[in-house]
Order: structure tokens, then sequence, then C-alpha cells
């Protein structure tokens, strides 16, 4: 662990004792969050993805410029057949 994650643990566990008057350790901090990312599982991965800025309305609309639809519903299934055959 870095300096920086280990002085912000510690900053964090004082925080705790300050507000609820219990001690607590390191530890019990690191277990409680890593419970807590398998709540919001879905958002951790996400944080670790490279971020993307949102694209506007023009950047957008030029974006599908050309698209066409085939008039044909494609399904997982379709796909599917297409990837892995």
């Amino acid at each position: 662990m870095d300096e920086d994650t280990k002085s912000r643990l510690e900053r964090l566990q004082a925080e705790i004792r300050l507000q609820t008057g219990e001690r607590v350790t390191q530890q019990a901090i690191l277990a409680r969050l890593v419970e807590r990312a398998f709540e919001s599982k879905a958002d951790l991965v996400d944080s670790f993805r490279e971020e993307r800025v949102p694209l506007d309305d023009e950047e957008r609309a030029r974006f599908h410029e050309g698209t066409v639809s085939s008039g044909k519903t494609t399904t997982e299934a379709d796909v599917d057949d297409v990837l892995y055959g």
C-alpha cells in the first residue's frame, strides 16, 4: 500500500473513532469496504474503466450519420452465431 493510501486509511480510522467513539482496526475498515464493494460491484468495476467524455448532441448525430436500418431485428443469438460460429 502506498504512503498516500495508508495516510488516508489512518485519517478514516481517526474519523470513525471521533464520530462513533469506537476504536476500529484498519483491517476492520478494509474488510467493511470490501464487503460494501460487493454490494455495488458494478460501480467498483466501472471505476477501473477508462473514463469517456459524454458526446454532445451534435457529436452523437455525426456518429449516426450514414447508418441505415436493415429492417431486420438482430437478436443475441444472431450475434453469437456470427462471433462464435
